[in-house]
């Protein structure tokens, strides 16, 4: 398998562009996820404390065989920690569910803040998310604090829009590494990209194959990966439909984290760099966009953050 490429954050700190994602791997699963990776040659893993399964990432990682300096580990700061006295301790927490002592990424996962406290997911009596009115540019200084005492080594944003990324590039000290954004063919993001890469941030894609598994989709969405423009491509390639997918990705320098659980996709997500896209096939694939966002959160089959003031899908990118 060929080495897998980096790329470089403003301040000159490394990641590799492809990464194991675990949200929605379910507990039992993502431990041996996470270990079969790091043997497969992954050293770039993607967590959240939303997503509920840090600890068992955490043993995947201590099983993985591989010392933690050649490791990349990243995870995101909940809503409900964005008080900036809350931030520390948000990500202490993650550090002991991990078993690390630093982080090498943390994002503030959205800049939506929900009330503080320990629930995850507040409510109001009528089920709607309860809202915080924390500024983002608040809990982005409180970040900037864990670098300066070591408990992380690089901070970015996670769903923030062109606008919110422009106020933290005037006000902080800190450039964010990255913004890391649903990211597909048919979500191509290509106006944020041009927007990040002009202020050297890098673009991390989440959901980067479409989210097929997403727990809302609908039998009539597009599945990108059954398209027959992909498939051709991939017999031409000798390659799967998601390879294509994810070099399509990092050949426009875009770091991807596909999430699997199934050993040989894990290994196949990996094996993208013993071929290359022509021209043609990369317009083809640019030209899938139809700017349709396919993540947008919702609770109990509703909108959850769309009238918070700090939402950030209400702008173009």
């Amino acid at each position: 398998m060929a080495s897998v490429p980096s790329v470089t954050f403003s301040n000159n700190l490394t990641m590799p562009i492809v990464g194991l994602g675990t949200w929605k791997s379910k507990p039992g699963e993502v431990q041996t996820a996470v270990e079969t990776a790091i043997k497969a040659g992954y050293r770039h893993i993607d967590c959240a404390a939303v997503y509920g399964n840090e600890q068992e990432v955490g043993e995947g990682i201590r099983n993985g065989g591989v010392d933690r300096a050649e490791l990349f580990i990243t995870s995101k700061l909940w809503n409900t920690k964005h008080h900036p006295e809350d931030v520390e301790g948000a990500c202490r927490q993650t550090l002991k569910d991990l078993g690390l002592d630093y982080l090498d990424l943390y994002l503030i996962h959205w800049p939506t803040a929900f009330e503080r406290g320990d629930d995850k997911f507040p409510k109001n009596e009528d089920g709607t998310v309860r809202f915080a009115m924390i500024p983002p540019m608040e809990t982005w200084l409180a970040m900037e604090k864990l670098v300066e005492k070591g408990l992380v080594r690089s901070v970015g944003l996670s769903n923030f829009n062109s606008e919110q990324i422009a106020e933290i590039l005037a006000k902080g000290k800190i450039k964010p590494a990255t913004n890391q954004v649903e990211c597909h063919p048919h979500f191509g993001q290509h106006n944020l990209i041009q927007f990040c890469k002009e202020r050297n941030i890098v673009i991390t894609a989440y959901s980067p194959l479409g989210s097929p598994d997403r727990p809302w989709a609908k039998p009539d969405d597009p599945q990108l990966l059954d398209d027959p423009k992909i498939k051709e491509m991939a017999a031409k390639y000798g390659k799967s439909p998601a390879q294509v997918v994810l070099r399509w990705q990092t050949q426009r320098g875009v770091v991807v984290i596909p999430k699997s659980v199934n050993k040989d996709r894990i290994a196949q997500n990996l094996d993208l760099f013993n071929f290359t896209l022509s021209e043609d096939d990369v317009k083809v694939i640019n030209a899938f966009d139809h700017n349709t966002r396919l993540i947008v959160p919702v609770l109990d089959g509703k909108p959850r953050d769309a009238a918070h003031p700090h939402y950030p899908f209400n702008i173009p990118f």
